[in-house]
């Protein structure tokens, strides 16, 4: 079984202040042009899993833009290395606001010069031991940030998406089973499902696909940033594989969604890498 070193970190989260460093940097990931010229935004791309993201997608031959809120030294880095692959931009925005979502989209299509693949993968969460202390406040940026950037997001991008286009959008283990510590974080990525769902049927005419990551216990930033250190310690352990996932072995799936090649029957679907772990319906 495999445990994490106990530790707290400020949110939002730096991965330079992570006591054991996650993989995130698609290392030993070999691209063979599956997204070869195509534009691609992320949010919440500056580490975790939105960094594998962008890295794998660059090794594809991907253009690459990736929103986050204010790590801005996670941002570089990731920047960084999807240039030794493309080109990436890097845009600050808080996501919770509408007009910033706007932002994004429009500096990202300005820069890159049009729009094929979008990832909305930017979350936020903060564990409550009671439901009666999940405040009103913590509720809806919870929902501002989970699930009202994803329709803001998407919307905006929509326009500027030809045939062929991919969105694919991150869920979680949560959203499909719930999670009594996480209530709002959960019941937004229950959202995200049924927004995946009922995207996949309104596009289709627009040859749009529309697909959803949702992952079980994933070693980021935001674990250390949000958990208290003892459940940061037993991160992942409850998952028959024992562990939580890297998030390079997270990315490829993002991968395969963007791709035409690999994925171009698929729209409307939820794929969960959940380490081995078995869902009832």
């Amino acid at each position: 079984m495999s445990s994490h070193t106990p530790h707290r970190i400020p949110y939002p989260g730096e991965t330079r202040d992570m006591a054991e460093q996650p993989h995130d940097e698609m290392r030993s990931y070999e691209g063979r042009g599956l997204l070869a010229g195509r534009r691609t935004l992320i949010t919440g791309g500056d580490s975790g899993i939105g960094r594998a993201i962008a890295v794998a997608f660059a090794k594809e031959g991907a253009d690459v833009a990736i929103a986050y809120l204010s790590e801005h030294d996670d941002a570089a880095h990731t920047a960084a290395l999807v240039r030794e692959h493309t080109r990436a931009l890097t845009v600050a925005a808080d996501l919770s606001s509408r007009e910033e979502c706007h932002r994004v989209v429009s500096e990202t299509v300005a820069e890159l010069g049009g729009l094929d693949v979008l990832v909305n993968n930017v979350a936020y969460q903060s564990p409550v031991d009671d439901f009666l202390d999940l405040g009103d406040d913590q509720w809806a940026h919870t929902f501002a940030v989970n699930i009202d950037s994803f329709f803001h997001i998407t919307k905006a991008a929509v326009p500027h998406m030809a045939p062929g286009s991919s969105i694919v959008n991150t869920g979680s283990i949560n959203g499909l089973r719930g999670n009594k510590t996480l209530i709002d974080y959960a019941a937004t990525k229950g959202a995200v499902n049924a927004l995946t769902y009922s995207l996949a049927q309104s596009l289709l005419d627009k040859g749009i696909r529309v697909n959803c990551v949702a992952p079980g216990p994933v070693w980021t930033p935001l674990i250390p940033a949000t958990l208290d250190s003892s459940k940061v310690a037993e991160f992942g352990e409850q998952t028959p594989y024992g562990r939580a996932a890297q998030p390079d072995e997270i990315a490829p799936s993002y991968v395969f969604f963007a791709s035409a090649t690999l994925s171009s029957y698929y729209s409307g679907e939820v794929l969960a890498p959940i380490g081995g772990e078995t869902l009832p319906g």
